[in-house]
């Protein structure tokens, strides 16, 4: 079985279809390359998943030594290059619980960074990935 299927919309737009769950995503071509920037582009989606791929392991492993990351969240910027236009760079910047331990600390950094998406990317690709400690 397939994992998605996808149909051109016209005007530089996609509709991606997740075929467990029919669940929909949209992109658009982003306004500096020639879209509207009504949805997600295909690269934001990329840096979306690498987030919440780290996000994610981060949450089995809390799981697995009883931590509550309930309210965890963080923010992701892209970098573009003009020529030939590619991701140079993503920045993940998390916002995590003060109480957790040092060790704990350690444990999720360690997870986030070894995330599928982070392990999948060009080497290329600068991650650049931040963990604050806080309310």
């Amino acid at each position: 079985m397939s994992t998605a299927t996808a149909q051109y919309s016209g005007n530089l737009r996609t509709e991606s279809v997740h075929t467990a769950s029919g669940t929909t995503i949209f992109t658009d071509a982003p306004v500096d390359n020639h879209g509207r920037g009504e949805s997600f582009s295909p690269t934001d989606l990329v840096c979306a998943a690498l987030g919440t791929c780290m996000m994610t392991i981060m949450g089995i492993v809390a799981e697995r030594h009883q931590l509550d990351l309930t309210g965890v969240s963080f923010e992701v910027t892209k970098h573009m290059a003009a020529e030939p236009r590619r991701i140079i760079q993503i920045d993940v910047n998390f916002r995590l619980p003060a109480a957790l331990s040092a060790k704990d600390r350690t444990l999720l950094e360690n997870a986030a960074r070894t995330c599928p998406v982070a392990l999948s990317l060009n080497p290329e690709i600068r991650q650049e990935v931040q963990f604050a400690y806080g309310e």
